[in-house]
């Protein structure tokens, strides 16, 4: 046994025991020593108990908690002296068992991590172990006492980046650099993130959005590979420990350095201008259903946790797709998920979440869709969090659809609609002219209705869950074998095109048509108004060999290859410069609906054409072209945009404007470094027409014609 294991002993033993308090939940440290503090309402008997060392079998010290002294109300407490940071700790719970009426799950012969918890251990876990009813202390988790205080922020603080300037960058922190390719000296942590800071920063995105960072069991084997390896839980949408940064994204977790690994990352993305959003799950836990394991909530307050079936307790509603769903608007649930957001953005300067699964917690008791959900609009009104970006996920796996009418105003919402509208469009499916002009212009047919933005949709052709944009050009079919689910997993229809060959292909024209359809997508994101969100790899073409659901793959299939990053250079500059030219041009960026408002030179704010002026094609069931005329203001330059989803070249008709000529910035049929124009290398376009080759996307600017010509 070491010194400091002795000594850890010492203090348990001696450790005095005093009532502490009910509030804050979860463990405290305070000048003296540790407040522990959990809820549990129809809890008969709490104990607490305290290991010398994570990796103790049994407990050091075993803690039972006096309802008269230790209990106040929903809470039970007390307060250990002379307990310091690193301090492991759990809990049993026991209780009344009468689960059919009472939706009750106490077993106190299983061990409990602490639902508040800020760093937990899982060297000893077991899954299955947590599951029946023999004791599992030798195989438990444990949590950990955290010191939050002592850390130098170096004056940090969230950015506020406002949404109209705001490019999202979807990124898992494991898959980022868990390649042998990424070269980094931690490869899949939070220290690895910090490595690709400079690759960031060059591309220019402004925030990004990490798949789930609360603690989640990536042991669990989910299932057998028909390659007979096990599959494991990778994406993270499965968490047990929401004030916990995940185990397995720490290059030394058992040395506590959860939360300093986690700050540090957050600091260096702030200092290089880019926020973090967290991908935040609150809809379901890892518990899953009535044959899952207990880890915390279920062995605590099982009945106040999750949607129970009224008829019989004992089995759980799902509206989720993962085996229970979190009963959110129960008052203590909706108090620990605002503390926990609360928690992330005051300790550790986090800039905003996205809510996975987010309409699940606008229902109520019985599961049923609330007209004002308490939890959400606790959320929205939250002091705290009112500099905060909040995201929803705005549907659920029950069914319940909510784009455009998620409850509360300052929500921005993933935009399926417009994912699926732009697809279509760029892959050359007729008639959607309309409907892709209303995308382009922020989805006011969605959030135009009561007072929101176009900073309301967050914009995405691609996400974690789906194709990769390279795989949408290179498929008509998903390819999910490698799942173990014989291909039934996954979205069905992708409204994906394969360029003529189904996956990888030796053709330079099969090859040249996938990068221009590519760059097509990334164009279209960038000119929309609204918040444009990137899936990591997009820009140099990272491929998941068709799989469109690679949530069980830790492995190849999903991490990012980086070798690819460097072979992929004339995509992956496009992705820069048209995030750059976003960024130059407030017309694509505009935080306000188009309304008809004029410029200085007389131009409303969007004028919409077709082949030939002012004739758009609306109604036009075989459309497949738009143009548009961007009025520029406080000096910037208008702007003529082309989209040409058609096959073949086609020649566009271009408004004249007084005292300017047309100089072409974009264009997605050219090469590397013709494609997108640096400032003041712009291309002078002469006539009063645009040929556009086929499939291609441009980008026109009116620049001041110093020879008093017309274009």
């Amino acid at each position: 046994m070491s010194q400091h294991h002795e000594a850890r002993r010492a203090a348990i033993e001696a450790a005095e025991i005093g009532p502490g308090r009910a509030q804050p939940l979860g463990a405290t440290l305070d000048g003296d020593g540790v407040n522990f503090s959990l809820y549990s309402e129809h809890a008969t008997r709490v104990d607490l108990l305290l290991f010398a060392h994570y990796e103790d079998l049994a407990p050091t010290r075993v803690i039972p908690l006096d309802p008269e002294r230790h209990r106040s109300y929903h809470f039970w407490h007390c307060h250990l002296s002379g307990l310091t940071k690193g301090q492991v700790y759990a809990y049993r719970v026991d209780g009344p068992r009468r689960t059919k009426d009472s939706g009750t799950f106490f077993n106190p012969r299983k061990v409990l991590i602490d639902p508040y918890a800020r760093a937990n251990v899982n060297s000893l876990w077991d899954r299955t172990r947590a599951i029946g009813t023999e004791d599992n202390c030798a195989y438990s988790m444990r949590s950990m006492v955290v010191d939050l205080a002592g850390y130098d922020w170096e004056g940090d603080e969230p950015l506020r980046t406002p949404l109209a300037d705001t490019v999202i960058y979807e990124l898992h922190v494991g898959g980022l650099t868990a390649s042998p390719s990424s070269r980094v000296v931690h490869p899949g942590t939070f220290s690895g993130v910090v490595e690709k800071i400079p690759y960031l920063k060059e591309l220019g995105v402004t925030a990004v959005e990490l798949l789930p960072i609360f603690d989640f069991d990536e042991r669990q084997v989910l299932r057998i590979g028909p390659n007979g390896a096990p599959l494991y839980n990778y994406w993270g949408y499965d968490p047990f420990g929401f004030f916990a940064p995940h185990t397995g994204y720490c290059s030394d977790p058992c040395e506590c350095t959860h939360i300093t690994e986690f700050r540090d990352m957050v600091k260096a993305l702030h200092r290089a201008g880019i926020e973090v959003i967290l991908d935040v799950v609150f809809n379901h836990t890892s518990e899953g259903n009535e044959n899952g394991p207990v880890i915390s909530f279920r062995g605590q307050a099982n009945e106040v946790y999750y949607h129970l079936w009224p008829q019989d307790r004992r089995h759980y509603m799902d509206f989720t797709g993962c085996g229970n769903a979190i009963n959110a608007n129960h008052p203590a649930v909706a108090k620990f998920i605002i503390e926990c957001l609360e928690y992330w953005v005051t300790e550790h300067h986090v800039d905003g979440f996205r809510f996975d699964l987010a309409s699940e917690l606008s229902r109520g008791a019985g599961g049923y869709e609330m007209d004002v959900p308490p939890v959400l609009w606790g959320i929205e009104l939250s002091g705290i969090l009112s500099e905060s970006k909040i995201i929803a996920e705005p549907w659920d796996g029950g069914g319940l659809y909510q784009v455009g009418r998620f409850p509360g105003k300052r929500w921005a919402q993933w935009n399926g609609p417009y994912r699926d509208d732009v697809r279509r469009f760029v892959r050359g499916d007729a008639g959607l002219v309309g409907t892709v002009a209303t995308r382009l212009g922020g989805s006011p047919d969605l959030f135009g209705k009561d007072g929101e933005l176009p900073t309301n949709s967050v914009n995405f052709i691609t996400c974690h869950d789906g194709f990769t944009l390279n795989d949408l050009v290179s498929y008509n079919d998903k390819h999910n074998w490698a799942n173990g689910e014989a291909d039934a997993d996954g979205a069905h229809e992708n409204f994906s095109w394969n360029c003529g060959v189904e996956g990888p292909s030796d053709s330079a024209d099969v090859e040249r048509l996938r990068v221009r359809q590519i760059k097509n997508h990334a164009a279209v994101l960038l000119l929309s108004r609204g918040v444009p969100m990137l899936l990591a790899g997009d820009e140099f073409r990272n491929s998941q060999g068709g799989n469109n659901n690679a949530y069980c793959q830790h492995n190849e299939t999903a991490w990012l290859d980086w070798d690819q990053a460097e072979k992929e250079t004339e995509v992956r500059d496009f992705f820069r410069n048209m995030i750059a030219l976003r960024r130059r041009f407030r017309a694509v960026r505009e935080a306000r609906f188009f309304s008809g408002r004029t410029n200085a030179r007389g131009l409303p704010d969007v004028t919409w054409h077709g082949t030939r002026l002012e004739q758009p094609g609306w109604d036009d069931p075989q459309a497949r072209v738009l143009a548009l005329t961007l009025a520029g203001f406080d000096g910037d330059p208008d702007l003529h945009v082309i989209l040409n989803m058609f096959h073949l070249g086609l020649d566009f008709e271009l408004p004249s404007i007084d005292g300017h000529r047309w100089a072409r910035l974009v264009d997605t049929a050219q090469g590397a470094g013709e494609d997108v124009l640096a400032p003041g290398a712009e291309a002078p376009v002469h006539g009063h027409t645009f040929h556009a080759q086929g499939r291609s996307v441009v980008v026109l600017a009116a620049l001041p014609d110093e020879g008093g010509t017309r274009p």
